[in-house]
């Protein structure tokens, strides 16, 4: 038995637990990269197959001996290793989730995993910089490999159903604005790499591929320069301001801008998106548990305007096997439907290269106070350290 490729717009939420082979094939062999202190395992990644009937979960390699411990113990994994390489060569895993948040070990793992011939589900950000991430979806395309990155919110039940009805509820989209978090910690350049990749991959799955981008970065009211860059304590590549003010051209004809800085957050908060069409509007709230709303027109009356917001659901879909511990769940069932079938996933690595990319596009932008284009001929980071 093969599964044919299903409508995430409508099953999102309630996959199946189904063989993703033949029905006599050998469990799916799965292991996990983390690194404790160095990133550890972001959003339960250790524990994305725990659902899965079909995946055995063969062992985990982290350096550090005390968070091995720990994730054996949350995962279920019977063998532990300490150097992930070693691991790779003795069990020969068919999937392999990289599951440190600190994208600067991505690169070598994931160029590691492909090596074995695994296909591979990365913690996002995807990679630091653009031509990481042009170094393994060559590879992983050269072996017939696929990469996924989880970024989650992408199938999202009530987002998948906004992406469905689209051109009903807010009929030619015309802007889309973000924001992100913009905790006082992170508020910029930071928060443009870790939070703002989520928002950047739903801009484009709304808005189409990135044509074009110009911004402003400032840290404490100054230009940033080449020498602005700086490392944070999650290790995402060098970032740099503390506001960042940018706009992208999209290939649907929309625009979209992005803004995070600490001063909006009373204004702006939660961080999330909206999506203003010729016919309506809709929001997309980004505060832990994604939540839809939608609203058709305006209107002003003597105490102002008035606008109402309503909830978008998606419709319930009938459950025939055990939903995802985590969230990241989906976007596993989603790479591995996607190996089965030879096609990329939803959340897949190029998705994830592609925000990257307009990560290094804002800063080359302002760095140049000029317009880019996409794709970037600069692959690397615009920052020396």
């Amino acid at each position: 038995m093969r599964l044919n490729r299903r409508n995430f717009a409508t099953t999102v939420g309630t996959l199946a637990v189904l063989p993703v082979f033949g029905r006599a094939e050998p469990p799916i062999r799965a292991a996990v990269i983390g690194a404790t202190r160095r990133g550890d395992y972001g959003h339960g990644m250790e524990r994305v197959f725990q659902h899965r009937q079909d995946v055995t979960l063969v062992a985990v390699a982290d350096a550090d001996a005390t968070g091995l411990a720990k994730a054996l113990k949350s995962s279920g994994a019977p063998k532990g290793y300490a150097d992930y390489r070693q691991m790779l060569e003795r069990e020969k895993p068919q999937v392999v989730v990289i599951a440190s948040r600190h994208t600067d070990q991505h690169h070598a793992m994931a160029i590691a995993a492909l090596g074995m011939g695994a296909h591979l589900l990365l913690e996002k950000p995807f990679v630091t910089t653009p031509a990481e991430g042009d170094a393994i979806l060559a590879l992983a395309e050269r072996d017939g490999c696929r990469v996924a990155v989880a970024h989650q919110t992408r199938l999202d039940g009530s987002v998948t159903e906004l992406v469905k009805r689209q051109s009903e509820l807010l009929g030619e989209l015309l802007e889309v604005r973000a924001w992100g978090k913009q905790d006082a910690a992170r508020a910029g350049g930071e928060d443009m790499m870790v939070l703002g990749t989520h928002l950047f991959d739903l801009m484009r799955l709304f808005a189409g591929d990135v044509r074009w981008c110009q911004a402003t970065v400032t840290q404490k009211g100054k230009p940033i320069t080449r020498a602005s860059g700086r490392i944070t304590s999650d290790w995402v590549g060098p970032v740099a301001g503390d506001r960042v003010n940018a706009q992208f051209g999209f290939s649907g004809g929309a625009l979209g801008t992005f803004t995070s800085g600490h001063p909006w957050k009373a204004v702006l908060d939660p961080w999330g998106m909206e999506l203003l069409g010729s016919q309506g509007m809709a929001r997309v709230v980004m505060d832990g548990t994604q939540r839809v709303y939608v609203r058709f027109g305006s209107q002003w009356g003597k105490d102002g305007k008035t606008v109402a917001w309503a909830p978008l659901v998606a419709p319930a879909a009938k459950m025939t096997g055990r939903k995802p511990v985590v969230p990241n769940g989906y976007v596993a069932d989603d790479l591995l439907e996607a190996a089965a079938n030879r096609c990329d996933p939803a959340c897949s690595g190029k998705n994830g290269l592609a925000v990257v990319e307009m990560v290094m596009g804002v800063y080359q932008a302002a760095l140049k106070s000029a317009r880019v284009n996409f794709p970037l001929a600069d692959r690397g980071s615009p920052f020396s350290l």
